[in-house]
């Protein structure tokens, strides 16, 4: 009895909890009316998505009920993404079982499916995601204290963001070493990485602040061009106008002297 009044306890958060996801119900009202098979894996995988927000929620049921479909549409995603040999689909599949496997403290499964991750990136030379994969890689060692396994994968994630030039990434990677560091008993070092996170992302953000005011200026000097050609022309009317008012005045002077 209380089993089962426990599952209609869970039914009716889970609902409640789905009651504002218009976009849930708006997905399996498109999965059901979609005939082309083609188009399911990517509704299946947008429903997982809407499953993979499980961390705001609180309730222990309610969670494992969104966990628990998450994988099941994510797992039917991934089954049609390998039969039309959709890659890149597939490697987001893999990412998201290993988000939740890791979210359930199923280390091994979580690291399986994101090596799989991992390799479809190092075959499309795709440089950003293997750095993505990596540092996901280094956060589920670092979970299991796997910290030299961790440890690895950060220092191969900083190698490759060094090459791209790019400072997100490297942000990005520093900031999971100060986590690491943190783990391992060394605050100091998870202070100075902490820190290089900090200035990168600082950088990031004034140079857009760059970017957006150069781009602002163009615009501003196009307006300031446009009113000062308004305004000449402007000007230029008026002393033609006055040029033909004194000539008319003139001619009406002669006129009146001949009088």
């Amino acid at each position: 009895m209380k089993k089962i009044l426990t599952l209609v306890l869970i039914v009716i958060a889970a609902t409640n909890a789905f009651a504002g996801s218009r976009d849930l119900d708006s997905l399996k009202t498109q999965l059901q009316i979609t005939k082309n098979d083609t188009l399911k894996g990517g509704i299946y995988k947008q429903i997982a998505a809407q499953y993979l927000q499980y961390d705001t929620i609180k309730h222990s049921g309610v969670k494992r009920y969104y966990q628990d479909e998450a994988l099941n549409y994510t797992m039917l995603a991934l089954h049609n993404f390998s039969y039309y040999e959709d890659i890149l689909g597939m490697r987001t599949c893999f990412d998201y079982l290993s988000k939740v496997y890791q979210s359930q403290g199923k280390f091994s499964q979580a690291k399986w499916f994101l090596l799989q991750s991992n390799k479809i990136s190092r075959d499309q030379k795709d440089t950003v995601g293997i750095i993505s994969s990596l540092v996901r890689l280094s956060g589920v060692k670092m979970a299991n204290k796997d910290y030299k396994l961790s440890m690895r994968d950060l220092n191969e994630a900083l190698t490759l963001s060094a090459k791209t030039k790019s400072p997100k990434l490297e942000a990005l990677v520093q900031q999971n070493y100060a986590f690491l560091y943190n783990r391992m008993g060394e605050p100091e070092k998870g202070d100075i990485a902490s820190k290089r996170a900090a200035e990168l992302y600082e950088n990031i953000k004034n140079d857009e602040e760059l970017k957006a005011m150069a781009f602002q200026s163009p615009v501003k000097e196009t307006v300031k061009g446009k009113k000062a050609i308004v305004a000449n022309k402007k000007k230029s009317i008026s002393k033609t106008y006055a040029k033909k008012a004194s000539k008319l005045n003139a001619n009406a002077v002669k006129g009146l002297a001949s009088l």
